[in-house]
């Protein structure tokens, strides 16, 4: 997987892929360019063998600050329709990019996570806060709707539909606390311990069967859309693909040994 990007941060170390947004000045706001390259990047990780796990963490004590006001709020108030279209079209598919990525992605998150860093925190697939976190999907505070990057379908399904109506109507910031106490974050541990938490996380993860850590995310995501009939037949399927793979196997062997088990993602 290729790490030569250039408007944001990317290491990958043993099999995790660790990004970041690169202004902390600014507190990390997206830029037109960053949106797209991000976009590109999780597309490009469907075929990525070597990253099982990203870990998209904060960078200055801040996780985003969303789009950056100058470069991307003051040129959208001069589009066309179309223009403007295809820029809310573009910012949707690096959601969808980071959803269908079939890595599993933990957003490791401090300080300022607002507007579209809020999306791609809510769009991951764990959370770790720091108890100064601050998350606000803020668009009606900039005249717009809640309905932002999918914000009405996802955020719902992890914390309720009272409490995501409630943050989108009003645009105010959930605390460390309630996002702990609503699920939307998975733990909240101390800022100096953000980031060996989600790499501890990330390398658990990582250790694991990553053929059905995919399989795993492709069901999470796909039966959103499914009745509980379809689903059951949908996972039975992708079950007995994994029963096929070598992993499956070495775990009966390490059972059998009575010891622990050394997966190869296949």
């Amino acid at each position: 997987m290729r790490t030569d990007v250039t408007h944001f941060r990317c290491e990958i170390r043993d099999g995790i892929a660790f990004v970041a947004l690169d202004r902390p000045d600014r507190k990390n706001p997206l830029t037109f360019d960053s949106y797209a390259e991000l976009r590109d990047w999780f597309r490009d990780l469907v075929y990525a063998d070597d990253v099982n796990a990203v870990v998209f963490g904060s960078n200055g004590g801040n996780f985003s600050s969303g789009g950056d006001v100058h470069e991307i709020i003051g040129p959208l108030t001069k589009m066309t329709m179309k223009e403007l279209l295809a820029f809310t079209r573009m910012t949707g598919d690096l959601v969808k990019a980071i959803v269908n990525c079939g890595k599993p992605v933990i957003a490791a998150i401090d300080g300022v996570c607002v507007g579209a860093g809020a999306i791609i925190a809510m769009a991951s697939d764990l959370r770790i806060a720091t108890p100064d976190t601050k998350c606000a999907f803020l668009f009606t505070r900039v005249g717009l709707a809640g309905c932002d990057m999918g914000a009405c379908a996802i955020l719902p399904r992890i914390i309720g539909q009272g409490r995501a109506a409630e943050l989108l109507y009003t645009g105010r910031s959930m605390l460390a606390d309630e996002g702990a106490a609503w699920g939307f974050y998975n733990s909240v541990v101390p800022a100096d311990d953000l980031d060996a938490a989600a790499e501890t996380l990330a390398r658990r993860i990582s250790d694991g069967p990553n053929f059905g850590h995919m399989m795993t995310k492709t069901m999470l995501v796909q039966e959103w859309s499914m009745s509980i009939e379809q689903a059951i037949e949908a996972e039975a399927q992708a079950q007995a693909l994994c029963m096929q793979t070598a992993d499956f196997e070495r775990a009966f062997r390490a059972f059998v040994a009575k010891e622990k088990p050394m997966f190869e993602g296949n």
